[in-house]
C-alpha cells in the first residue's frame, strides 16, 4: 500500500473519515494530522491520572515521612558493631586504616578519607544497562553513628516520585567524607548523576569513592572462577550463603510487578537484596582495612601483596607476601611466588634466590628459571649455575636464550682462562 493510501485512511475520531486525495496539499495533510494529535492530547489531559499504588506497611516496611520535596518512604535499620556477614563482624570497617585502602584501591586520595564517615551505597534499577530512561526506584544507603551501622532504605513507590529520594541522598553525600560501592563508578554512580539532571536538580559534588569491585579483582581475581560478583565473594571469601535471593536480572520485573499491581510483596526479597548488598560491602571494607587478619586466605594475601607492590610500597607488599607464604604451607605457589617477586624489587637477591629455588623444585615452570638464570648470573656471579637453568629451558624466546647462553659460555670461558697459570716464555 502506498503512503497516500495509507494516508487517505487516517481517521480524526472514531467514525469521521478524513479525505486525502491525489490532489491535496502537503500542508493540508500535516495540518490535519496536528489536529488529530492535538484532540488525542486533549482527550488523554481529561482523564484523571491513576493512583500509585499504596505502600503495605505490613508486607513492605517502609514509613512514609513528609518532606519539602515530597513523602518519601524510608526503611531504617540499626546495626550492632558484632553484626556479621558470614564470618566477618562489620566492626572492622569502623577501625579500618584508610591508608591501606587507598593502597588497594590504587587512589592516594582516599588516604586522607575518615572511614568512619563513609557511606555505603548500592542502588536496584530498573534496568542493568544504564541510559536515560533507567531509574534507580530503592536506592540503600549506610553510615555510622558511633559503632552502630545505621542501614537506610529509600524507596521510589512510583515513577516520577524520585524527588524526595534524590533530596535525601544529597544530604547524606554532603555529610560523607568517602562514598564506597560495589562497581559504583562504572554503573551508580553515572545512573544517579542522570537521574539528578533528568529531575533538574544540581547534581551534588562527590567525595572520594572507594569502588569495592576494582579491590576485590585484584586482591581475589586469581581464585573467582565464578567472577567477581558481591554474591560470590560473600560465599568464597566471608562465608555467607544468601537464602531465597532475588537474582539481580530479576530486580526490574519484580518492580515493574508491584507497579501494576501494587502488590507490595514483590518487592520484599528485593529490599532484602539491597540490604544484604550494602551490609556486605562494610564487612568487606573491614577484610581490605586491616588486611592481615586471619580472616584471608593465603592466594588472597597474595593478591594485597601484588596490589601493594604495584603501588610502590614494597616494605608492606612484603609483610603481606611473608604472611601469605606462612599461611599458605604447600598448598599453593602463589604466595611464594608473589614473595619471592617482590624480595627481588626489594634488592633482597639472597630471598628471591632462596624462594625462588624453592619454586623451582615444586613447579616445572620456565619462567621461574629464568629468574633463576639471571640471579645466578648478575647476582651470585655464577655463569656455569646460570647457564644449566638456561640449558633445561626458560621463558624467553629462542634467539633471547642464546643470546644468554652464547653470553654465559663467554663468562664460564673467561673464568676458566683467569685461573689457568701463565706459560713462561
Amino acid at each position: 500500500m502506498s503512503l497516500q493510501s495509507k494516508l487517505s485512511r487516517l481517521t480524526v475520531g472514531p467514525s469521521r473519515i478524513v479525505p486525502v486525495t491525489p490532489d491535496a496539499s502537503r500542508a493540508e495533510v500535516l495540518t490535519d494530522l496536528r489536529a488529530r494529535i492535538q484532540a488525542a492530547l486533549e482527550r488523554g489531559a481529561r482523564r484523571a491520572p491513576a493512583s500509585p499504588p499504596p505502600v503495605d506497611t505490613v508486607d513492605l516496611p517502609f514509613a512514609s515521612q513528609a518532606t519539602a520535596s515530597g513523602v518519601l518512604h524510608v526503611r531504617m535499620q540499626r546495626l550492632s558493631a558484632a553484626h556479621r556477614t558470614g564470618w566477618v563482624p562489620v566492626a572492622g570497617a569502623f577501625d579500618a586504616h584508610p591508608d591501606l585502602l587507598a593502597l588497594l584501591a590504587l587512589d592516594p586520595g582516599l588516604a586522607a578519607c575518615d572511614p568512619r564517615r563513609a557511606l555505603y551505597l548500592d542502588t536496584e534499577t530498573t534496568g542493568l544497562s544504564g541510559g536515560a530512561g533507567t531509574v534507580a526506584f530503592l536506592v540503600g544507603i549506610a553510615w555510622w553513628e558511633n559503632r552502630t551501622l545505621v542501614l537506610e532504605q529509600l524507596l521510589v513507590r512510583a515513577l516520577g516520585e524520585e524527588g524526595p529520594m534524590l533530596e535525601r541522598l544529597r544530604e547524606r553525600i554532603a555529610a560523607a567524607s568517602m562514598l564506597v560501592t560495589f562497581n559504583g563508578k562504572s554503573f551508580d554512580m553515572p545512573l544517579l548523576r542522570t537521574r539528578f539532571v533528568m529531575a533538574r536538580m544540581p547534581v551534588p559534588s562527590m567525595p572520594p569513592h572507594l569502588d569495592l569491585l576494582h579491590v576485590a579483582r585484584r586482591v581475589h581475581g586469581k581464585r573467582m572462577t565464578a567472577g567477581c560478583r558481591l554474591v560470590a565473594i560473600e560465599r568464597e571469601v566471608l562465608g555467607f550463603e544468601r537464602q531465597d535471593d532475588v537474582a539481580s536480572g530479576d530486580v526490574s520485573a519484580c518492580y515493574l510487578h508491584f507497579l501494576r499491581t501494587g502488590e507490595a510483596g514483590a518487592l520484599l526479597g528485593v529490599v532484602e537484596h539491597n540490604a544484604w548488598d550494602v551490609v556486605a560491602m562494610a564487612a568487606l571494607v573491614g577484610l581490605y582495612g586491616e588486611p592481615l587478619s586471619d580472616r584471608l586466605a593465603p592466594d588472597d594475601l597474595a593478591g594485597i601483596a601484588r596490589t601493594m607492590h604495584r603501588a610502590g610500597d614494597l616494605d608492606r607488599a612484603f609483610v603481606a607476601a611473608d604472611a601469605a607464604v606462612e599461611r599458605g604451607g604447600t598448598r599453593t605457589t602463589l604466595p611464594l611466588r608473589t614473595r619471592a617477586r617482590i624480595a627481588k624489587a626489594r634488592g633482597d637477591r639472597s630471598g628471591a634466590l632462596a624462594d625462588y629455588e624453592s619454586l623451582a623444585a615444586a613447579d616445572d615452570d620456565p619462567a621461574v628459571r629464568l629468574e633463576l638464570a639471571k640471579l645466578y648470573e648478575h647476582w651470585v656471579k655464577a655463569p656455569a649455575r646460570a647457564l644449566e637453568w638456561v640449558a633445561r629451558g626458560t621463558s624467553e624466546g629462542a634467539a633471547s636464550s642464546k643470546r644468554r647462553s652464547d653470553r654465559l659460555e663467554r663468562k664460564i670461558d673467561g673464568a676458566w682462562r683467569a685461573v689457568q697459570p701463565k706459560k713462561g716464555r
